[in-house]
This record gives structure tokens, sequence and C-alpha cells, in this order.
């Protein structure tokens, strides 16, 4: 027997946010089992009981949580109006699923992708601090000086910006580094070495959230019971 509060159902259902939910709760057309119910902490039991929405019976939707090798040359969106290939092209799935942030069209590496709008909007908040690591290849060797100023941060557009690690993978090729950052900014990763005049000629995201890359390019899996378990108790559904 899984019992979950009602106004969590009804966004677990995929039919609005939490807050919209709760709006239709607290204005009367939500019902259980044909009685009115005006509590956020109203208990659904998730098999047995009937949830209504103005009369229309609501299911919950079953959360699908995917992660995917991106390779190049794909765009992280759902649909392209130029036809170009979106990473939607690489994973099956009956659900109508959504990408968590994105990925350049020539970054390649670890993407969730999921129906769970909840989590999806945790992972991506700022405030959460979500770690973030991607190996760079550069056109140069990072100089020790300018690492130090990564990671004690610089500033992007007015707002400092700065990596949480940056190691070498490779201890003689310098030109390949390990970042690791807590943001999720449109291109952060390109524009902090951007800052102090070097190229990133390839950038592949190996962990979000803690969890590592593990699939080809290209390829994808579904997350595993403890991993949605780690995410969620970690980011505080």
């Amino acid at each position: 027997m899984t019992k979950v509060r009602i106004n969590k159902y009804l966004a677990d259902s995929g039919i609005s946010s939490r807050r919209k939910s709760e709006e239709y709760i607290l204005q009367g057309r939500v019902a259980v089992n044909d009685k009115i119910v005006t509590e956020f902490s109203h208990k659904v039991d998730v098999e047995k009981d009937t949830v209504t929405l103005d009369g229309e019976k609501i299911k919950p939707k079953k959360n699908i949580y995917i992660l995917l090798n991106k390779p190049k040359g794909y765009i992280t969106t759902v649909s392209d109006d130029r036809n170009r290939r979106t990473v939607m092209d690489l994973v099956k799935s009956k659900e109508r699923i959504y990408p968590v942030g994105r990925l350049d069209y020539d970054t390649t590496g670890l993407l969730f992708l999921t129906n769970d709008g909840e989590l999806s909007q945790l992972l991506t908040h700022p405030g959460n601090k979500v770690p973030r690591e991607y190996e760079v290849k550069l056109d140069k060797p990072l100089d020790e000086n300018d690492r130090l100023k990564l990671l004690q941060g610089v500033l992007l557009e007015g707002k400092k910006g700065k990596f949480i690690k940056i190691t070498y993978p490779w201890q003689k090729d310098k030109e390949i580094v390990s970042v690791v950052c807590e943001e999720g900014r449109n291109r952060f990763v390109k524009r902090m070495f951007r800052k102090l005049d070097y190229t990133v000629l390839e950038l592949n995201r190996l962990s979000f959230a803690g969890i590592m890359l593990d699939v080809p390019p290209g390829k994808s899996r579904n997350l595993t019971f403890n991993e949605i378990q780690q995410l969620k108790q970690k980011y505080s559904i």
C-alpha cells in the first residue's frame, strides 16, 4: 500500500505543477472517492483510491528516469523547427519525457531525461548547487596561475563564477583538465575558460548530481531505484 499527499499525487499525475494542484484543492475541485478534499496533507492510497478533478478521473503517471550519453551533433530539446537531430531521437519512451538542463550541440556526455518535473526543477535550481563534472580539452596547457584564478572565481557578465575543483587526469598533458562546478548557466564552462583566453575544443560531462556516466555515446539506460532515491533524498523531495 503506497500513500502520498494529495497535492503530490496531482503533481505526479502530470496535470499541473504542485503549486497549481494546491490551487485546485483550495478551490474545492478535487475529490477522493467522491468526497471533496481541501487539505494538502490528505493522504491518497495510490492503488485503491479514486481521485477526480472537476469530476474527471486522474491517474498517476509512471515516472521515467533516463541517463543518456549524448554524442556530438544533437541538440538538447524535445523538437526542432529546423529539423535538426535532437536527443529525443536517441531514446525510446512511451511517456513524454524532457531533458534536465541542456548540453550544447557539440558538447557530449551525461544527460538526464525525465517526466518528473519536480525533480528536474530541483536538479537545475541554482540554489541547490548540484555538482557537474566535465572533462575539458583546451587549445593550450592550463597555466597554474589561471587554474587558481578559476578556482577563486572570475566575473561573467557581472556575476562571479568559479570551479569547485580542477585536476589533470593525464598528469603530463595539461591541455586536458577535469573540472567540477555547481552552476548550470548557459555555456558556463566554455565562458569561464574564454575569460582567461582559452578555447574549449572538446567538452564531455562525466557526472551530474553524483551519478557517473557509464554507457557508450548514443546509448542510454534507466536510472536504478537506488539512484532515483539518492537524488530525491539529497535534493529533498
